[in-house]
């Protein structure tokens, strides 16, 4: 295996067109628990730090929303109710976690204002200019080409779009990062075992954080892809951060 045909499967160095079937085994995997798994995981922090993305974006009436490995919906979810009046399409690779954010959407009465697509971060099923807002969450640390990603978000965005892109990210801190790494690796594909009967997704989930490039070196990719007022926000130390760029 030539370099430019590898990439990374958390620890793991497989090949580039084996790592999106792998992912997708992933997630079809936890997709019934996924939402459990993210409150016990965070205990419950995660959806503050979705709220402090909307808070940053703040979404306004009318606006079109593409929420790429959107999965259930969740952020969606919180871009409709903020925005008032909107729509937004979740786009997911596995079809398995759209199923189950469109009994959410079902349930909340929002079935009329979300598309469900199953689609590749890096090959999105849409035309150029088409969406006011792009969001990724705890998503493109698990695409193969993070680049690619950011590059089809600046061409399905529209001149004015937003992106923002939510990830867990390092600690600058080094002490505190060691003691965040004990955590994720000893606890976290124990809870996994434990409340979805799948340690080994959860492993996977772990490595791929410590594997996703730091805040600076992410700012620079956004950059690259076109984006102009590109700048983060640290969430819990840098447990998790925001970052944010323009189509000007």
């Amino acid at each position: 295996m030539s370099e430019d045909q590898t990439t990374h499967f958390g620890y793991q160095t497989v090949r580039e067109d084996e790592k999106a079937e792998r992912v997708r085994g992933v997630f079809t995997s936890v997709a019934s628990r996924y939402d459990v798994m993210n409150d016990v995981m965070s205990g419950g922090v995660h959806r503050l730090w979705k709220d402090a993305m909307m808070d940053w974006l703040a979404p306004r009436p009318g606006q079109r929303l593409l929420d790429v490995a959107g999965g259930t919906g969740d952020v969606s979810f919180r871009f409709l109710k903020r925005a008032g009046r909107g729509h937004a399409t979740v786009c997911d690779l596995t079809e398995s976690m759209l199923i189950e954010g469109r009994k959410r959407a079902e349930a909340e009465r929002l079935e009329e204002s979300l598309d469900w697509v199953v689609g590749d971060a890096m090959a999105l099923p849409f035309p150029d200019n088409s969406f006011d807002v792009y969001t990724i969450s705890f998503g493109i640390r698990n695409v193969t080409r993070p680049q690619k990603a950011l590059d089809e978000a600046y061409r399905v965005l529209r001149p004015g779009g937003r992106l923002m892109v939510l990830e867990f990210s390092q600690i600058p801190n080094e002490m505190m990062q060691k003691a965040y790494d004990l955590y994720s690796f000893n606890v976290i594909p124990a809870m996994g075992q434990l409340i979805a009967n799948d340690r080994d997704s959860y492993q996977y989930l772990v490595e791929s954080i410590r594997r996703f490039p730091d805040q600076e070196s992410f700012l620079g990719m956004v950059e690259a892809a076109g984006f102009g007022q590109a700048k983060y926000r640290n969430l819990t130390m840098g447990v998790a951060c925001l970052h944010s760029g323009w189509k000007l």
